[in-house]
């Protein structure tokens, strides 16, 4: 998969995706960087190029470079008659309609539900899901907006938790699996509308460098629903505590007990493979109201372009 900007942490997801569902190695490329390397890619690969735009100078360049060399490209893009869908031989729209901000919110979702949707169908053609496991599949992809109003209405909650960091200047986010992506975009959504330096690191790595940082004044936000790693993750949210960090909770109603944390967020039962659709949003809502209580523009954004159209 090719991706630039936030398009990659979905890039990300959908790589766990495939590789768990459909038992196809896959690997995500920034697109800024594949287009200026020599590359393996062929006539017998399928290249997936996201962008919400479609307009993306270097997501368009490492498509004609992919294109060249003879794979195939399907685009995942909300945008109608961009120049990337032009340039795919397939496309499926996400259809989330205009994003006014510059920092994606809902299109970051729309491309997590397409990818989704393709890993469903490819499970299906390649013989690795039964028809009744996808029609299982779907039945759970069909509850996700409900999940999301559930997670929406965490809104109180993530304001309160705002209140309490806004002043911060570091935040560390950390998760495990599929929902190590959503701490690298919960960590560039906060750093994008609140200037605030946030960083998103697997949970896993902790001990590898980033612990070192771990000290009083450090918020940590922990995603930690559930999840086959959820005991590790939990194992990883006591190192940080334990050297002082204030702690912050993204977890499964009645699922593990948090004692001695800043705030626990509870959202509704999610199986693991769908659940980063619904985690980001609390984390979405945490960063639009630390950037409000900042007086930074949440729509605009310094120094950032809704469309990057120059190299």
């Amino acid at each position: 998969m090719i991706a630039c900007g936030t398009a990659y942490h979905s890039c990300l997801v959908g790589q766990y995706w495939f590789e768990q569902l459909i038992g196809v190695p896959t690997r995500v490329e920034t697109a800024s960087e594949f287009r200026y390397r020599e590359t393996t890619v062929g006539p017998d690969d399928l290249v997936i190029a996201v962008s919400q735009s479609g307009e993306t100078a270097d997501t368009l360049a490492a498509v004609k470079i992919a294109k060249e060399k003879g794979a195939k490209v399907l685009a995942i893009c909300n945008t109608v008659g961009s120049a990337l869908t032009r340039s795919a031989d397939w496309t499926m729209y996400t259809h989330c309609g205009p994003e006014l901000g510059v920092a994606s919110t809902k299109a970051f979702i729309g491309q997590l539900t397409s990818l989704a949707v393709v890993t469903l169908h490819a499970a299906i053609g390649r013989g690795k899901m039964t028809e009744a496991e996808g029609r299982a599949f779907v039945d759970e992809l069909v509850k996700v907006p409900g999940w999301i109003r559930s997670a929406i209405k965490l809104d109180k909650e993530v304001l309160a938790v705002a209140k309490k960091f806004a002043k911060k200047e570091h935040f560390l986010f950390i998760g495990r699996n599929v929902n190590y992506p959503i701490a690298l975009e919960a960590a560039l959504k906060l750093k994008e509308i609140s200037y605030i330096h946030a960083e998103g690191y697997a949970a896993g790595e902790l001990k590898h460098g980033p612990i070192a940082l771990i000290d009083t004044e450090m918020p940590v936000v922990v995603i930690a629903t559930q999840s086959k790693l959820l005991e590790k993750t939990i194992s990883s949210l006591e190192e940080v505590k334990a050297r002082g960090a204030q702690v912050i909770v993204l977890a499964t109603e009645g699922v593990g007990e948090f004692k001695d944390c800043e705030a626990v967020l509870r959202l509704p039962p999610v199986p693991e493979l769908l659940s980063p659709i619904v985690n980001i949003v609390p984390l979405q809502l945490l960063a639009y109201h630390v950037a409000d209580l900042r007086g930074c523009d949440v729509d605009q954004p310094r120094n950032l372009a809704k469309s990057v159209t120059v190299e």
